[in-house]
């Protein structure tokens, strides 16, 4: 029999990762490890799509971490995940369980898994004086020239670019081999959720987020005194409801053009644990629409699998 160090639940937003990981975590006794880069901000619930609900298991609460451990407005970066990561990782082992990593954030889940050894990058104000009256599609031609750019989300706004650029440029002039990170056996499961269901539930799922107030949060936000850009940095719907709530877009045009970007979302995750496969991880890739027990079956058959 194999052994595992980690269990690895991943899958594009809106697959159902969430709760068919919280119910597994029930079954096998253990506690999640979020793997989303924008639900470790405290108070960013409804626009991050946090649900905590789901972790509510047969009447009591499956333990998690990584989520609400940020304030609004904060750079969480990879190298501070890794840290985190480590942190909760030994904690669960050390009590005896095999924690269950979750989430979308494909460098957050790679970073993990493959075990990159990072280095924390300062800011570099004389690169950010030269960098800042360049445009955004300048900006984008620069990053280019440092690295294969597979998605655009390094190249949202020009701060994001900026930001990218200097990462690249610190670690072209920093050896990375100083930071040890444990190589991990980890089981990892991909939710698979057809296209045309997935399209249905992002848009069902972001009409619902908008009724119970997705709005009021950013303007909560707002009004506590974190700058629009900040949370404009962020993507998704703290872009889009931003530009709303500041007057920016209509209601009308932040809905079809949010809806459109969390679609090109999901989309782009697909594309990153495809990569994946492509850079050696074997995922087991198990359909949405099988019941919950099936799938905890399946898991368990897994790690029984000499």
């Amino acid at each position: 029999m194999p052994h595992y160090d980690l269990i690895t639940i991943l899958g594009p937003t809106a697959s159902g990762k969430t709760p068919f990981a919280a119910a597994l975590a029930d079954v096998l006794g253990t506690e999640i490890i979020s793997a989303d880069s924008r639900q470790v901000y405290r108070r960013m619930d409804l626009g991050t799509g946090k649900d905590l609900a789901d972790y509510m298991v047969n009447g009591h609460q499956v333990p998690y971490h990584l989520i609400d451990i940020a304030e609004p407005g904060y750079k969480y970066n990879v190298f501070e995940y890794q840290r985190d990561f480590l942190q909760a990782y030994k904690d669960i082992v050390r009590r005896g369980m095999t924690p269950i990593l979750c989430g979308g954030t494909g460098m957050y889940l790679e970073a993990v898994l493959k075990g990159y050894r990072l280095l924390p990058v300062p800011e570099n104000p004389e690169l950010r004086a030269r960098l800042a009256d360049k445009s955004l599609e300048e900006l984008t031609e620069l990053l280019k020239q440092y690295k294969t750019l597979h998605n655009t989300t390094d190249v949202d706004t020009a701060k994001r670019a900026i930001r990218a650029i200097e990462i690249e440029e610190y670690y072209r002039h920093t050896p990375v081999d100083e930071r040890a990170f444990p190589q991990l056996t980890s089981l990892i499961i991909g939710i698979n959720i057809d296209r045309e269901l997935r399209r249905q539930k992002i848009t069902r799922r972001l009409k619902q987020r908008l009724d119970e107030g997705m709005v009021d949060e950013v303007r909560g936000l707002l009004a506590q005194g974190i700058a629009p850009e900040n949370l404009i940095y962020y993507g998704l719907e703290y872009k889009y409801l931003t530009l709303y709530a500041t007057g920016q877009l209509t209601y009308q045009d932040m809905f079809s053009q949010l809806e459109t970007a969390i679609h090109q979302f999901a989309k782009r995750q697909m594309t990153w644990f495809r990569g994946m496969e492509r850079r050696g991880f074997t995922i087991h890739w198990i359909d949405a629409n099988l019941p919950l027990e099936e799938k905890i079956a399946y898991v368990q058959a897994k790690l029984k699998e000499n």
